[in-house]
């Protein structure tokens, strides 16, 4: 995003991290509706296709996980940290709201 843009909204440096939880929320959907949509499909055909729609999907997932854990956006495996950047992100989108 343009950096006069994300300066007037307030979001600085944070638009990557929207972007990206934003994108990780959705491929987790998309995973969800996928293996429910494999477990309803009636012809072999179409649950092959989904299989790879699913496969596909988990690894985008994988991707946006990686990129996430690179720039410090997310830790799946230290809660403390990611209670910080949760914490930082929610003060953040607080503060937008109130100007």
């Amino acid at each position: 995003m343009n950096q006069l843009i994300q300066n007037l909204t307030g979001m600085g440096g944070m638009t990557d991290q929207v972007i990206a939880t934003d994108f990780l929320i959705s491929a987790k959907s998309g995973i969800r509706n996928y293996a429910a949509a494999i477990t309803e499909t009636a012809t072999p055909e179409l649950r092959m296709a989904l299989r790879e729609q699913l496969k596909a999907a988990v690894e985008t997932h994988e991707r946006i996980t990686n990129f996430m854990i690179a720039k410090g956006y997310y830790h799946p495996h230290e809660l403390s940290e990611q209670l910080n950047v949760d914490l930082t992100a929610a003060d953040t989108a607080l503060n937008l709201a109130q100007k």
